[in-house]
């Protein structure tokens, strides 16, 4: 039951921000089994005074099209499977809609399994 939360500089069309949705949510379905329709994500634009990240941390060349992919999902995952992930959606938002590998950045949060409440205050993996 991952939750996403994605951010990027405002000015990007509504077809472009619901193709990340649509990378991001096949990446988790093809390298974490998340199943079809758990899909909770919601988008947040920045203008450039409030969006703020280094150039070249690491070696990577970013540009203003950088997007940060915050995802909170359960610690049930091996390390395989979150490199798969990160690889994964850097390939597919590549692919469409036509970002940068090197303005892909991903963050896992991972929480444990009792720490979700997806409605009428229930506990539903506890």
């Amino acid at each position: 039951m991952p939750l996403t939360h994605i951010s990027l500089r405002t000015g990007k069309t509504e077809t472009y921000r619901q193709a990340i949705c649509d990378g991001v949510y096949r990446a988790m379905r093809e390298t974490f089994n998340v199943p079809e329709d758990d899909q909770f994500m919601a988008i947040t634009e920045h203008d450039a005074a409030n969006f703020r990240y280094s150039m070249t941390y690491l070696g990577v060349a970013r540009s203003d099209d950088l997007v940060f992919i915050q995802i909170t999902a359960n610690n049930t995952r091996t390390v395989d499977q979150k490199k798969a992930l990160f690889r994964r959606i850097a390939a597919l938002l590549s692919d469409s809609p036509g970002i940068r590998q090197e303005d892909v950045f991903v963050n896992l949060i991972e929480v444990e399994k009792e720490n979700w409440s997806l409605g009428n205050g229930v506990a539903h993996y506890a």
